[in-house]
């Protein structure tokens, strides 16, 4: 088995609203998030969250998306590796999908930019978070 493997995709959920005049230059902030939950049988969840919101008039022109994959994975392999892989497998379906969903409504479809997971803040972390002191105890 590779690390993972697809097995399904869904779109949880798409917005859109374009309410700009034809010809309007827009410029995009992008956001992305992305989540994994773990279950039995070696089956994780990713979802991909991905919103362009326009910077001038962001209640006039946005796209909002979240999808999710169902994934198989070998559980020797680290859970950051099954993280940033399921990423890189869901990724091409989200940006396919923003761009149908543009392209559709009759304007110059939408491009995702890629995203270099790896060295990204998307899936960061950096260990355990320490345990909080309790002041009752002097601070132990």
């Amino acid at each position: 088995m590779s690390v993972l493997n697809i097995k399904m995709y869904r779109a949880k959920e798409i917005n859109f609203v374009n309410k700009v005049e034809n010809g309007t230059k827009i410029e995009f902030e992008n956001k992305f998030s992305y989540n994994v939950n773990y279950s039995k049988n070696n089956i994780c969840r990713g979802e991909l969250s991905y919103s362009a919101v326009a910077k001038e008039f962001p209640e006039k022109f946005y796209v909002r998306i979240i999808i999710e994959g169902l994934f198989d994975f070998d559980p020797t392999v680290a859970k950051e590796k099954i993280h940033i892989e399921s990423f890189k497998q869901l990724f091409p379906y989200a940006k396919a999908l923003v761009t149908t969903v543009t392209a559709n409504a009759g304007i110059p479809p939408l491009l995702v930019p890629a995203v270099d997971i790896e060295k990204s803040s998307i899936y960061r972390f950096d260990g355990m978070i320490p345990p909080q002191k309790n002041p009752d105890n002097g601070g132990e």
